[in-house]
């Protein structure tokens, strides 16, 4: 999981760029970077929050109508500084590119690069891969007469090269701005008007934020490109069958955020009501529910209103720390879930607590939460997941 932002338009882009990153922190905290496009391209990234990479001085230094930015979660890579976004690669148009994913066949791809066609890899970052094999393509193509069907036909090849989930967007120098989503539209990105701009980001409530009147997702194997004069070309790349990670609607997102038309807070509260339903059919009966914050809350709501029980914020999170589960080691995760979490213990005590949280997927960090409770003097505990389970 990363967040990425795209923004072409007549002001200075990283104006944007930067409270758009703020805005998609919670998608990634291990680093932050963005690169704008003024006859050079200007790039400052480096690890940390938004806050920490970005000042005064250094944002002066990025000049440019067009820039991408991204907030990153290690998913391939160890999360080194050589693997934060964005990456800028010089031939055969200067080309800036970032990605949220995740590619499968992302070691095939590296060997290729470096043993067919002699290319050396900066990083263990999958979007270095992702921008290489768009460079290979485009130096297939008659670049002399560049235009947008020549960039479509080139991302034909690119997606039949890359397996797994990919939201992309990149500057290519002197010509625009490029953004395309995998076949499956696994990780999302919308599309929005903002004046005379136009912004690419992974939520839509970056493009709220940044005042966007309009906006609509990008389809599943869709690019779209928008040229220096503004005019806005699209084109369906490849067919395929819209697969959204169900983890963007459990945990990823932002409640504030639309992706592929569903509302995330609307989604939580359909997913804590069968939750509740479920709870009803198992016969349990809890004095409270207690969210795991933050974003069990809205489905915590629902379980409580299904069973006729109190709903009570027995768990309180300390906002300072970062969300564990995208910490990148387990002992970081598990560290952290006690200076991150404390009890209310008058909500606790005695009582039949039903803890409702998101998801389960390593385990460790929900065994630390029970213990916290029952610490607290709880009765019973009971844990409520409402992630639908992956059984196939």
């Amino acid at each position: 999981m990363c967040g990425i932002i795209g923004i072409i338009g007549k002001a200075r882009a990283i104006d944007f760029i930067y409270p758009g990153l703020i805005s998609l922190q919670h998608r990634g905290q291990d680093a932050a970077g963005a690169v704008t496009y003024a006859q050079t391209f200007h790039l400052k990234k480096g690890s940390g929050l938004v806050t920490n990479v970005f000042n005064v001085k250094n944002i002066t230094r990025l000049d440019g109508n067009i820039g991408i930015g991204h907030v990153r979660y290690p998913t391939i890579g160890p999360g080194s500084i050589e693997d934060a976004q964005p990456f800028v690669l010089t031939m055969p148009y200067g080309i800036a590119l970032a990605h949220n994913g995740n590619l499968v066949n992302y070691f095939d791809l590296k060997n290729e690069i470096i043993e067919k066609h002699l290319r050396y890899l900066n990083s263990n970052c999958d979007a270095e891969v992702i921008l290489n094999i768009l460079s290979i393509e485009l130096s297939k193509m008659d670049l002399k007469n560049f235009n947008p069907g020549v960039l479509f036909s080139c991302l034909r090849g690119v997606y039949h090269k890359l397996i797994g989930s990919f939201a992309v967007v990149c500057i290519i120098a002197g010509k625009g701005l490029l953004a395309f989503r995998d076949r499956n539209g696994i990780k999302p990105m919308v599309f929005g008007r903002n004046g005379d701009g136009y912004v690419f980001a992974s939520e839509s409530v970056c493009l709220d934020m940044l005042g966007c009147s309009e906006f609509r997702d990008v389809a599943p194997g869709e690019a779209v490109f928008i040229d220096t004069a503004g005019n806005i070309f699209t084109n369906k790349i490849v067919e395929g069958k819209k697969a959204t990670c169900i983890f963007e609607y459990v945990y990823f997102a932002r409640p504030d955020s639309i992706i592929d038309g569903i509302g995330v807070y609307e989604a939580r509260l359909r997913l804590g009501e069968e939750l509740g339903k479920e709870c009803l059919k198992s016969g349990i009966k809890p004095d409270v529910v207690v969210p795991v914050p933050d974003t069990a809350r809205g489905s915590a709501q629902m379980v409580a209103e299904v069973l006729g029980v109190k709903h009570r914020e027995g768990l309180i999170k300390n906002r300072y720390i970062h969300r564990t589960f995208i910490m990148p080691t387990q002992q970081e995760r598990i560290e952290a879930v006690r200076m991150k979490l404390n009890v209310i213990k008058s909500e606790i005590k005695d009582k039949k607590v039903l803890l409702i949280d998101d998801s389960i997927v390593r385990g460790n960090t929900s065994k630390e939460i029970i213990k916290l409770i029952r610490d607290a003097g709880a009765k019973e505990v009971y844990y409520g997941v409402y992630s639908p389970p992956l059984k196939y």
